[in-house]
């Protein structure tokens, strides 16, 4: 069998990409050979979920897109009201009812050089895939375990580029330990996120602990939604702060959130137990709240 055939079973029938104002079968949809995305991860990305057919948090993923090519000193591709446009095609187009729209800006193509040129035309892609809700559902009904590992990535993870090496291997050092998410940890011993997720705790005396932002950590909108929802219903014990390992052994309840997943609950962290060792109360109380703020942010 060659390879050309192994690549096109893997890639699912039906799909369909978006190019630079093409809309293209997913297993033909390229990028230029020299585009400075492919070869220097010159580039900001987004992913954003959808869920019943409707984009989720679409507002703080966009601003957040802006904020990301401006640290880079690029150019939106499309005016905001155009993109929305074209994220609502390629839902339909893929007739998408829960799943990932995942966006890729990048600089577009040059010849290979490391100074960043001086005019640049952007590239932008986009592609869909369907999520399994039925496994998301089952690591929210019984949690997920994390392990923790050394943060070796560069100073700006407040920047959403897709130069994402260190956290690839860290993902895949968790899995092979048997845990789902890895905990990244600075050299001061301080939490500072998931590979792709942002990390929470809930102390022993009920208040919930996450990293306040800074260049160390991604500005993550579900964090920012958990936030919003959490400030409407009046709820007002949160630290934003670091916190160490060993505070995260000893918390009562601890969970992470990411646009993939939204929030969920994490009963194990190298190996011990978090409160009883089952989604705490707490964890549940602020995930429905999400739900519902996310949901009513989508219809209106």
């Amino acid at each position: 069998m060659s390879a050309q055939s192994v690549h096109a079973r893997s890639v699912p029938s039906g799909r369909v990409a978006y190019v630079d104002g093409r809309y293209l079968p997913h297993a033909g949809a390229s990028v230029h050979v020299e585009d400075r995305g492919l070869q220097f991860a010159d580039s900001i990305y987004e992913v954003c979920a959808v869920l019943q057919a409707r984009l989720m948090d679409e507002e703080g993923h966009l601003d957040r897109l802006e904020r990301s090519l401006a640290s880079l000193d690029m150019r939106m591709p499309l005016a905001r009201p155009a993109l929305k446009l074209v994220m609502r095609e390629m839902i339909r187009r893929n007739r998408m009812r829960d799943g990932l729209l995942y966006l890729q800006v990048t600089r577009g193509a040059h010849r290979r050089d490391h100074p960043i040129p001086r005019d640049h035309r952007s590239t932008l892609i986009m592609t869909a895939r369907a999520i399994n809700m039925a496994a998301v559902e089952k690591r929210r009904a019984e949690g997920i375990a994390i392990v923790t590992l050394p943060d070796i990535r560069w100073g700006r993870c407040d920047i959403k580029v897709t130069g994402l090496l260190a956290n690839v291997m860290a993902k895949t050092e968790a899995r092979k330990r048997g845990a789902f998410e890895a905990w990244l940890v600075d050299r001061d011993q301080l939490i500072t996120e998931g590979t792709s997720t942002n990390a929470w705790i809930v102390t022993g005396q009920g208040v919930l602990v996450t990293r306040k932002l800074s260049h160390n950590i991604l500005a993550g909108v579900t964090r920012l939604g958990v936030l919003a929802a959490l400030a409407r219903e009046g709820f007002n014990a949160i630290e934003e702060r670091v916190f160490t390992v060993e505070e995260a052994y000893g918390a009562r309840e601890a969970f992470v959130t990411s646009a993939s997943g939204g929030v969920i609950p994490v009963v194990s962290i190298d190996g011990r137990i978090i409160g009883d060792g089952s989604p705490g109360p707490a964890t549940k109380r602020i995930h429905a709240l999400y739900s519902q703020f996310a949901d009513a942010a989508a219809q209106s």
